[in-house]
């Protein structure tokens, strides 16, 4: 009877080892996916505080494309706001389909500021504007880097989340839901690769 009462409270207490062990697990990994997002929201930051920069100077240069500049400006403020509002951590899916949507309208602003800043060889050739744009492009290469991050740590949270037995567990220990990727459209405008003439 010894044997069985000692077994017993063996096996309940690697049970609860291993309940123990999937909480943490679960609160291991969504702690990893806000840190990603909060990567991804120091680079948009970084963005948004560059491109009234950008768009100061274009102005000097583009006094008759007005409309396409408040349009730029328009869609980064939108864009901060949202990213404001949404708060740290991420996951929360209709306030990250709201971000998506701001960054491809403002991804498409950019894009149209590109193509209308063509017409403007001064403008293209000006030191401070290759610089911004420069600064630009890095930041947005950045921002994709830090977005793969992000969806991965989503992708391995939501992946240990929905497989058994964490999924009996994981409402109980507050992750009710899974997260949500943050996907935005790459524009092609702004992906092209420069054109180099001789």
């Amino acid at each position: 009877m010894e044997v069985t009462s000692i077994v017993f409270w063996l096996v309940l207490l690697a049970l609860v080892i291993y309940v123990i062990s999937i909480y943490n697990t679960l609160v291991k990994l969504k702690n990893r996916y806000q840190n990603a997002f909060a990567q991804i929201e120091v680079q948009l930051k970084r963005r948004y505080d560059l491109i009234p920069n950008l768009v100061e100077t274009a102005r000097g240069y583009m006094a008759h494309e007005r409309e396409t500049l408040d349009a730029v400006t328009t869609a980064r403020n939108e864009a901060a706001a949202l990213l404001k509002a949404l708060g740290e951590g991420g996951g929360n899916a209709p306030a990250l389909a709201d971000l998506a949507g701001a960054e491809n309208a403002l991804q498409g602003a950019l894009g149209k500021l590109s193509v209308t800043m063509e017409a403007y060889p001064d403008l293209k050739a000006s030191d401070n504007m290759q610089q911004l744009s420069e600064e630009l492009t890095s930041t947005e290469n950045r921002v994709a880097f830090a977005r793969q991050g992000y969806n991965d740590s989503v992708m391995a949270y939501n992946t240990y989340r929905q497989s058994f037995p964490p999924v009996l567990l994981a409402a109980t220990f507050g992750h009710p839901a899974d997260a949500e990727l943050l996907e935005f459209d790459d524009s092609p405008q702004l992906r092209a690769a420069p054109r180099v003439s001789f």
